[in-house]
Protein backbone atom coordinates (compact mmCIF):
# COMPACT_ATOMS: atom_id res chain seq x y z
CA UNK A 1 0.00 0.00 0.00
CA UNK A 2 1.35 3.16 -1.07
CA UNK A 3 1.42 6.56 0.62
CA UNK A 4 -1.10 7.97 -1.40
CA UNK A 5 -4.00 5.30 -1.42
CA UNK A 6 -3.35 5.92 2.56
CA UNK A 7 -4.04 9.61 2.51
CA UNK A 8 -7.20 8.45 0.05
CA UNK A 9 -8.49 5.84 2.36
CA UNK A 10 -8.37 8.66 5.93
CA UNK A 11 -9.69 11.48 3.54
CA UNK A 12 -12.67 8.66 2.08
CA UNK A 13 -12.89 7.61 6.25
CA UNK A 14 -13.15 11.27 7.36
CA UNK A 15 -15.47 12.99 4.63
CA UNK A 16 -17.52 9.83 5.39
CA UNK A 17 -17.75 10.52 9.30
CA UNK A 18 -18.44 14.14 8.67
CA UNK A 19 -21.75 13.24 6.57
CA UNK A 20 -23.16 10.56 8.65
CA UNK A 21 -22.70 13.22 11.95
CA UNK A 22 -24.18 15.73 9.54
CA UNK A 23 -26.88 13.70 8.87
CA UNK A 24 -27.04 12.47 12.65
CA UNK A 25 -27.71 16.40 13.35
CA UNK A 26 -29.86 16.89 11.08
CA UNK A 27 -32.19 13.92 11.86
CA UNK A 28 -31.95 15.23 15.72
CA UNK A 29 -33.02 18.35 14.39
CA UNK A 30 -36.08 17.53 12.90
CA UNK A 31 -36.64 15.38 15.65
CA UNK A 32 -36.06 18.48 18.14
CA UNK A 33 -38.16 20.88 15.57
CA UNK A 34 -40.92 17.75 16.13
CA UNK A 35 -40.79 18.00 19.60
CA UNK A 36 -41.08 21.45 20.38
CA UNK A 37 -44.25 21.84 17.53
CA UNK A 38 -45.79 19.18 19.40
CA UNK A 39 -45.08 20.84 23.15
CA UNK A 40 -46.45 24.77 21.33
CA UNK A 41 -49.48 22.78 19.92
CA UNK A 42 -49.97 21.29 23.80
CA UNK A 43 -49.54 24.70 25.25
CA UNK A 44 -52.17 26.25 22.49
CA UNK A 45 -54.49 23.42 23.40
CA UNK A 46 -54.33 24.23 27.26
CA UNK A 47 -54.84 28.26 26.39
CA UNK A 48 -57.89 27.52 23.97
CA UNK A 49 -61.17 27.94 25.20
CA UNK A 50 -63.82 24.84 24.32
CA UNK A 51 -67.32 25.77 22.57
CA UNK A 52 -69.33 25.90 26.19
CA UNK A 53 -66.87 28.00 27.59
CA UNK A 54 -66.99 30.32 24.99
CA UNK A 55 -70.98 30.01 25.43
CA UNK A 56 -71.10 30.79 29.03
CA UNK A 57 -68.25 33.83 28.75
CA UNK A 58 -71.15 35.20 25.82
CA UNK A 59 -73.96 34.84 28.33
CA UNK A 60 -72.14 36.92 30.65
CA UNK A 61 -70.92 39.94 28.06
CA UNK A 62 -73.29 42.93 28.61
CA UNK A 63 -74.84 44.70 25.44
CA UNK A 64 -74.20 47.85 24.41
CA UNK A 65 -76.88 49.30 25.76
CA UNK A 66 -76.01 47.95 29.19
CA UNK A 67 -73.26 49.10 28.63
CA UNK A 68 -73.42 52.74 27.74
CA UNK A 69 -76.30 52.80 31.34
CA UNK A 70 -73.15 51.51 33.55
CA UNK A 71 -71.40 54.34 31.88
CA UNK A 72 -73.76 57.30 32.57
CA UNK A 73 -73.81 55.79 36.23
CA UNK A 74 -69.98 55.82 36.76
CA UNK A 75 -70.28 59.07 35.25
CA UNK A 76 -72.81 60.49 37.40
CA UNK A 77 -71.07 58.90 40.47
CA UNK A 78 -67.66 60.70 39.17
CA UNK A 79 -69.27 64.14 39.30
CA UNK A 80 -70.49 63.61 42.40
CA UNK A 81 -67.35 62.43 43.95
CA UNK A 82 -65.68 65.59 42.17
CA UNK A 83 -68.12 67.59 44.13
CA UNK A 84 -67.65 66.37 47.16
CA UNK A 85 -63.54 66.80 46.68
CA UNK A 86 -64.54 70.22 45.74
CA UNK A 87 -66.53 71.06 48.88
CA UNK A 88 -64.12 69.86 51.09
CA UNK A 89 -61.13 71.43 49.52
CA UNK A 90 -63.39 74.90 49.85
CA UNK A 91 -63.79 73.73 53.38
CA UNK A 92 -59.92 73.03 53.99
CA UNK A 93 -59.06 76.54 52.01
CA UNK A 94 -61.65 78.13 55.20
CA UNK A 95 -60.61 76.91 57.89
CA UNK A 96 -56.85 77.21 56.75
CA UNK A 97 -57.50 81.00 56.88
CA UNK A 98 -59.26 80.94 60.13
CA UNK A 99 -55.95 79.32 61.39
CA UNK A 100 -53.55 81.44 59.83
CA UNK A 101 -55.49 84.38 61.04
CA UNK A 102 -55.42 83.17 64.40
CA UNK A 103 -52.13 81.84 64.72
CA UNK A 104 -50.85 85.75 63.04
CA UNK A 105 -53.08 87.51 66.31
CA UNK A 106 -52.07 84.88 68.67
CA UNK A 107 -48.10 85.62 68.01
CA UNK A 108 -49.14 89.19 67.98
CA UNK A 109 -50.66 89.00 71.67
CA UNK A 110 -47.09 86.64 72.75
CA UNK A 111 -44.98 88.94 71.44
CA UNK A 112 -46.89 92.03 73.47
CA UNK A 113 -46.75 90.06 76.21
CA UNK A 114 -43.62 89.83 75.84
CA UNK A 115 -42.38 93.49 75.43
CA UNK A 116 -44.62 93.97 79.04
CA UNK A 117 -42.83 91.13 80.50
CA UNK A 118 -39.26 92.57 79.61
CA UNK A 119 -40.17 96.12 80.74
CA UNK A 120 -41.65 94.66 84.41
CA UNK A 121 -38.58 92.46 84.88
CA UNK A 122 -36.15 94.73 83.79
CA UNK A 123 -35.44 95.62 87.53
CA UNK A 124 -35.28 92.40 88.29
CA UNK A 125 -34.22 89.66 85.46
CA UNK A 126 -33.32 86.66 87.25
CA UNK A 127 -37.93 86.57 87.28
CA UNK A 128 -37.23 85.64 83.51
CA UNK A 129 -35.56 82.43 84.83
CA UNK A 130 -38.68 81.50 86.14
CA UNK A 131 -40.25 81.36 83.06
CA UNK A 132 -37.30 79.28 81.80
CA UNK A 133 -35.75 81.86 79.52
CA UNK A 134 -31.91 83.66 80.58
CA UNK A 135 -32.24 86.65 81.31
CA UNK A 136 -30.45 88.89 78.43
CA UNK A 137 -26.46 90.01 79.00
CA UNK A 138 -26.51 94.27 79.22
Amino acid sequence: MDENEGKNDLLQFIATTVETLRDQVATMTGQMATMVTKSELRQLEEHMATKSELRRVEERMATKSELRRLEEKMEAGFTAVRGDIERVALRLDTIDRALSARLSQIETEVSRLRSVLYLLVKDQPELLRLLGTEPPLV
